[in-house]
């Protein structure tokens, strides 16, 4: 049976101290997903006095190139907290984090509250809760992963290594979200690009997903929150000091600077 106050505790040491991330779930007596999420909470409140309360949710794992590129066949999610919410133009230093890789996606921010209960939402019925979309950055800490050895139970316990998220402005009209093309720049230079069909079919589905996994523990997504759809393409990591845009069709733009020194004032 599951510590999880010991589990959670660890977490804190570790991304204090940078410590590489290896596999634990099994070790700690991680069994179910239901586990890992419990570890998460707990994890997530022993963070609140620094890092603020949620201020909404990060869904991972929505796109089959990430599913690959993880070796993890469903999605995942975390919770995203006050201080970790940046807007566009933000910096951002290298030596925060125990590595920092960077995830391209599509933000939503909820109109109205979708409580638990009723039937399952499914991406077109969600829609109706949605206030506003904008282009988004994900900050990851993986910690320096080996993906071959990746669990899904470890990585959902480690908040599924949210580290931040950038936002352009929100839009409350927005074009086809399946075929929005995004595409991302590296000091200028386009370097991938992906479509908003590549998570689930619609960036709405992944939205879905969570308001039903939210709901079957008697949680709700409440208007305000920000939630983080899933990359459209596969997460880069910077060694050194670069600047991302990541732009999408008929909505706006979000930029970044990573640093490889500190980001004074950030």
């Amino acid at each position: 049976m599951v510590d999880v106050n010991q589990v959670a505790a660890r977490l804190v040491g570790e991304h204090d101290g940078k410590a590489r991330f290896r596999p634990f779930a099994a070790a700690a007596g991680i069994a179910s997903l239901d586990d890992a999420y419990a570890v998460q909470d707990r994890y997530v409140s022993l963070l609140k006095p620094r890092r603020g309360a949620p201020v909404g949710y990060k869904i991972g794992l929505t796109s089959q190139r990430m599913q690959a590129m993880c070796g993890i066949d469903q999605p995942i999610a975390g919770v995203v907290l006050a201080d970790r919410l940046h807007r566009s133009g933000a910096r951002v230093a290298i030596a925060d984090y125990g590595r920092i890789g960077l995830e391209f996606e599509i933000g939503v921010r909820i109109g109205r509250d979708i409580p638990p209960g009723g039937p399952a939402f499914t991406a077109e019925s969600i829609a109706s809760h949605v206030a506003g979309v904008c282009a988004a950055i994900e900050i990851v800490d993986d910690r320096a992963a080996d993906y071959a050895e990746l669990d899904v139970l470890s990585l959902v316990a480690d908040n599924s290594w949210n580290g931040g998220v950038v936002l352009s402005a929100f839009r409350s009209d927005w074009p086809a979200l399946d075929a929005v093309a995004g595409v991302v720049s590296r000091d200028g230079v386009e370097i991938d690009r992906g479509q908003g069909r590549d998570v689930l079919g619609h960036p709405f589905a992944p939205l879905a997903w969570l308001a039903n996994a939210l709901g079957a523990k008697g949680r709700g997504l409440h208007a305000g929150e920000i939630v983080m759809t899933g990359s459209l393409v596969t997460t880069r990591f910077p060694a050194r000091s670069e600047t991302y845009r990541f732009a999408l069709d008929g909505i706006g733009a979000v930029e970044l600077a990573v640093l490889a020194e500190p980001a004074d004032g950030a």
